[in-house]
């Protein structure tokens, strides 16, 4: 597996995209509002930056509300997430999806918890 996009919870995902943008020299590939949330994609050369900006209670904001702006996910790409997910529960990682579901940009994602990764929520991307 490899990176696929690292996520960060923000209340300002445009203005935080075009910081970012400026900053690394990188472009915006994708924006979509998914689930409640205003969704940006910033393309880097080993993978994007995506930004989450709630825009209705939900997990997203109840981090925000608790731990504020910042790092919120780390996401891997996977051309089987079933085997991952089955792969992940044989080494005895506890999942927050126990099958994949759509996720944004139409790819399928599955989480797993971070009790059982070292306090770092992990995603399982299939494009």
């Amino acid at each position: 597996m490899e990176l696929d996009h690292v996520g960060i919870a923000t209340p300002d995902a445009a203005g935080q995209a075009a910081a970012v943008s400026e900053l690394l020299d990188a472009s915006v590939v994708h924006r979509e509002e998914f689930d409640g949330l205003d969704v940006i994609f910033v393309e880097l050369s080993a993978g994007y930056l995506e930004l989450l900006e709630p825009l209705e209670d939900g997990t997203v904001q109840r981090f925000l509300d608790r731990e504020g702006p910042g790092l919120h996910h780390l996401a891997f790409r996977t051309d089987d997430i079933e085997a991952a997910l089955a792969h992940a529960t044989d080494l005895g990682i506890d999942l927050i999806d126990e099958k994949p579901r759509p996720g944004a940009w139409g790819h399928q994602v599955a989480f797993l918890h971070p009790a059982s990764t070292g306090g770092v929520l992990l995603e399982f991307v299939e494009h």
